[in-house]
C-alpha cells in the first residue's frame, strides 16, 4: 500500500480564483505553483495529494482551469494555473493564458516552487519546450512531474522518465513519476513540496 503524502487530511480551504497573477495573499505563506498542459491531470494530483476528493474540480474538458486557483494550507499555498496548449480555445484565450502564466512566474515573491506536470505517455511538445523555457527564464526551482504513470508497466514507466529526462535536459533529480490513480509518488512529491517550502507539516490527530 503506498504511504501517504505528509500533506494529507491537513487542514485546506479553497481561497479563490484570480484572474491577476499579482494577487495579494493573506498572510503571506510560500507557494507552491502547479503547471502543466490542459489535462494532464493537475486537478486530480491536488486531490489526491492533500487526500480531498472534489476539492479542486476535475473535468474532462481540457481548458477548464483559466484563473489562479488558491489553496491555502497551515504553512503554504498551493496554486492551481491554467493549463496550456488547449488547441481549440481561441488565439487570444491561449495568449492571455499564456501572459498569466509568465506574470504570475516572474513575479510572485511568494513562490517557493513549480511542479511542472507532464503526461508520461506523450513526447514533449511544442508548448510544453516554450513553458520549459518560460521556466528557465523565471529561474524558479522546478519538478518535473511525469503523471499516469500507471498506464505504463513498472519497466516501462522507469525507462520512459529517463527517456523524457534525456528530452528535457533534466537529471533524474529533477523529476518524479506519479499516479493520481495507484498513488504511486505521491508521498514522495509531498515531502518534495515541503522541502522547497523549507518547513515539515505534522499531521493532526
Amino acid at each position: 500500500m503506498s504511504r501517504r503524502s505528509a500533506l494529507h487530511d491537513l487542514p485546506i480551504e479553497f481561497v479563490g480564483s484570480y484572474p491577476d497573477p499579482a494577487v495579494r495573499l493573506d498572510p503571506p505563506l510560500p507557494e507552491i505553483a502547479f503547471v502543466g498542459r490542459s489535462n494532464v491531470g493537475k486537478s486530480s494530483l491536488l486531490n489526491v495529494l492533500v487526500g480531498r476528493p472534489g476539492l479542486a474540480r476535475v473535468s474532462g474538458t481540457p481548458g477548464k482551469t483559466a484563473l489562479v486557483n488558491v489553496f491555502r494550507l497551515p504553512a503554504l499555498y498551493l496554486i492551481d494555473l491554467p493549463g496550456y496548449g488547449f488547441a481549440r480555445a481561441s488565439r487570444s484565450a491561449r495568449a492571455g493564458y499564456r501572459e498569466l502564466l509568465r506574470g504570475y512566474l516572474e513575479a510572485r515573491e511568494t513562490l517557493a516552487g513549480v511542479v511542472w506536470l507532464l503526461d508520461i505517455r506523450h513526447p514533449p511538445s511544442k508548448d510544453d519546450f516554450e513553458m520549459q523555457e518560460l521556466l528557465a527564464a523565471s529561474g524558479r526551482s522546478m519538478l518535473a512531474v511525469f503523471t499516469k504513470a500507471d498506464k505504463l508497466a513498472r519497466a516501462a514507466r522507469l525507462a520512459r522518465a529517463a527517456e523524457l529526462a534525456r528530452e528535457l535536459g533534466l537529471d533524474a533529480s529533477q523529476t518524479q513519476l506519479v499516479s493520481s490513480l495507484s498513488g504511486e509518488g505521491i508521498a514522495d512529491l509531498g515531502d518534495s513540496i515541503l522541502a522547497a517550502v523549507g518547513g515539515e507539516e505534522e499531521e493532526e490527530g
